[in-house]
């Protein structure tokens, strides 16, 4: 945990304050409440909008140099004073005039001084926008630093402020207009180390164009790696012309954290936590980041002072509890959709070029295998062949129920496949006393016994039918290792290896609301009420599962929590474990969330071998295990230096 982060997070603000037109006492009096405000909520950086001191609707106001313009000199000056003893960051807009010339500015201020004097690049001049007829841009700045306040300031378009104490932590400044161009000076702010952006604006309101603002917010936060805040002026502005919405964003790597609601007639601040050191692991791992644009650019730096953390550990964003599926119901039908097209093509594309005749799969009646057919069955109709040339295997062994194997059977039935069901029992039976297993043995060799000869049985099968094996395992099981090495954890193509166990169970939903598989609906919504279980030990007394593998590893919803902030997040344990205690506030204790933690990364490590040998599939999401592709690992590492981080 460093200085001014807790666990990576940085507080920061969008501030919206009512305008008074050439009125810089007013609007001094109106930020200075919102600085009060900011400082009550922890605040580390406040943004406010372009030209606050004044407003930007000045118009040839801002040409009254001994009124005006020193006027909001002096209310930057009070400004200073009065917040002298703040390590909060502050960020506002002011009309500055220096060597002969009129800057629209930003002033950087920190512990009643200003650190840097950010100048508006681009200058628009055009359709409502006419400041050309007042402001230059900042390449005509002739010197990098102003003098202000009897000091010397650091001036232009090319600053990022590091803060002292915090390798991930430094900010980017630019006004409105910057980033609507096609390269915002922004972009070699954030080459240079800027892992947070802010922009200070005005930017008027028309129809659609809150729209564009939020997408292009996104776009440049993704686009650079990035945390962006954007403080847009509000509805007090001059409406001689334009109507101002206040609009007010935090966007971070392409994802809206924090957004407002426009047109509100108060005063407003929006605070929310932004995640550095996360957007930091994106960059190391995204190498092509700093090597794009920006050549023959240099920046400078300015040097911040260190910010107090927020009193309170409570954390000013969501944190979702499912990270890999998707909350809004029509953003995950058409993730659906779109995964189901990706295993398709896939399984598409291996099956003729492996020119099989048939696919083979082995059909449990469990949710994993379920959706392997699912993707099958599209398959077939993808290429216009019968589903017949599915050839689904049922193998019950000394684990299985009655239920699970009778809904096999009619899932396969009512899918229109081919179906065969061979009794695995005899068979293992006779192999555990070729090893000379005990009867009454049921250790994990008694357990995967049956897996290897489910997958023996399958592999041979496609031999004689000339198949393709479809594998059925997903990625939560992967991460886990809860997969038999030599078993269920090969097959010659698996179409479910990077969809994580929490999206398995959206899809078979999905499947059972198409009208594609109207048929087999009914059967697809019992799977779904299955308890997740490997069925490889004998039932209970009344034929019930004696194995449930959420009793054995813990939620599968927390596992792939760990599992998304580990890979994608690139979070430590300690991380971890405050993003989960944020996200299952109420629904898991934290000495739970500790013990599933401790049991994902030790599983995690025990279980590279089997990932580093994994059969071929489609990367569906952005986090994959293939060996090949997003995640290689030696298979001897060891988690010692993880477990010491989860105490």
């Amino acid at each position: 945990m460093n200085g001014s982060t807790r666990h990576g997070f940085f507080r920061v603000a969008a501030g919206c304050p009512r305008a008074h037109i050439a009125d810089p006492s007013a609007n001094l009096a109106e930020i200075l409440d919102l600085v009060s405000e900011a400082r009550a909520k922890g605040v580390q950086l406040l943004v406010t909008p372009e030209l606050g001191l004044t407003g930007y609707t000045a118009a040839d106001l801002f040409f009254q140099q001994t009124t005006l313009l020193q006027a909001a000199e002096d209310a930057l000056e009070k400004l200073c004073a009065r917040t002298a003893r703040l390590d909060m960051t502050i960020a506002v807009g002011l009309p500055l005039v220096r060597d002969s010339r009129l800057w629209n500015a930003a002033a950087v201020l920190q512990k009643g001084r200003v650190r840097g004097l950010v100048l508006k690049s681009f200058i628009p001049n055009y359709k409502e926008f006419y400041e050309g007829r007042w402001f230059s841009p900042a390449r005509e700045a002739a010197r990098g630093e102003m003098e202000l306040f009897g000091a010397k300031v650091p001036a232009g378009g090319d600053l990022v402020f590091r803060v002292d104490g915090e390798p991930n932590l430094a900010l980017g400044f630019e006004i409105c207009e910057d980033i609507w161009v096609p390269t915002p000076p922004s972009v070699r702010l954030a080459q240079a180390g800027a892992t947070v952006l802010a922009n200070l604006s005005a930017s008027n309101e028309g129809i659609g164009k809150a729209d564009y603002r939020r997408e292009l917010l996104k776009q440049h936060s993704g686009r650079t790696l990035s945390a962006c805040v954007f403080a847009n002026v509000g509805v007090h502005e001059s409406t001689t012309d334009l109507v101002f919405g206040g609009h007010l964003m935090v966007a971070e790597n392409g994802v809206m954290v924090a957004e407002n609601r426009r047109f509100r007639r108060e005063a407003e601040l929006m605070a929310c936590d932004v995640d550095v050191d996360r957007l930091v692991a994106e960059r190391l791992r995204q190498k092509t980041f700093a090597e794009t644009g920006g050549e023959g650019k240099p920046v400078r730096a300015v040097a911040l002072e260190g910010m107090s953390l927020p009193k309170s550990t409570r954390l000013l964003r969501a944190v979702d509890p499912r990270p890999f599926v998707p909350s809004d119901a029509s953003t995950l039908a058409r993730r659906c959709a779109e995964i189901f097209e990706i295993q398709t093509a896939g399984l598409a594309r291996r099956w003729e070029h492996t020119d099989s005749k048939k696919l083979i799969l082995g059909l449990s009646g469990g949710l994993d295998s379920t959706l392997a057919l699912i993707v099958a069955s599209r398959t077939c109709g993808l290429l216009g062949r019968s589903r017949r040339s599915i050839l689904a295997v049922t193998m019950p062994g000394f684990g299985t129920t009655s239920r699970t194997r009778a809904l096999a059977l009619r899932l396969a039935e009512t899918s229109g496949v081919t179906f065969r069901e061979i009794d695995i029992k005899a068979a293992c039976e006779r192999h555990l006393k070729d090893i000379g297993l005990s009867s009454r043995d049921r250790s994990v060799a008694y357990e995967n016994a049956q897996a290897r000869e489910r997958t023996q049985v399958l592999m041979d099968l496609a031999n004689k039918e000339h198949g393709l094996v479809v594998g059925t395992g997903d990625l939560s099981e992967l991460a886990l290792g809860f997969a038999t090495f030599g078993g269920d954890h090969l097959s010659m193509y698996n179409v479910n290896g990077s969809v994580p166990k929490t999206l398995v169970r959206f899809l078979v939903a999905a499947a059972a609301e198409d009208p594609l598989h109207a048929a087999e609906s009914a059967c697809l919504r019992e799977v779904l009420n299955l308890p997740i279980s490997p069925e490889l030990l004998p039932p209970g007394g009344k034929g019930e599962m004696s194995q449930k593998t959420e009793d054995i590893l813990g939620p599968y919803e927390v596992h792939d929590f760990f599992l998304h902030a580990f890979l994608r997040l690139g979070a430590s344990p300690d991380k971890m474990l405050f993003l989960a205690n944020a996200a299952f506030s109420g629904t898991h204790p934290p000495a739970a969330l500790r013990r599933y933690l401790r049991v994902f990364l030790e599983r995690f490590f025990a279980a590279q071998f089997k990932r580093s040998t994994l059969p071929d599939g489609p990367k569906v999401g952005s986090v994959s295990l293939s060996p090949r592709g997003d995640f290689r690992m030696p298979s001897d590492a060891r988690a010692v230096a993880w477990m010491e981080r989860i105490d």
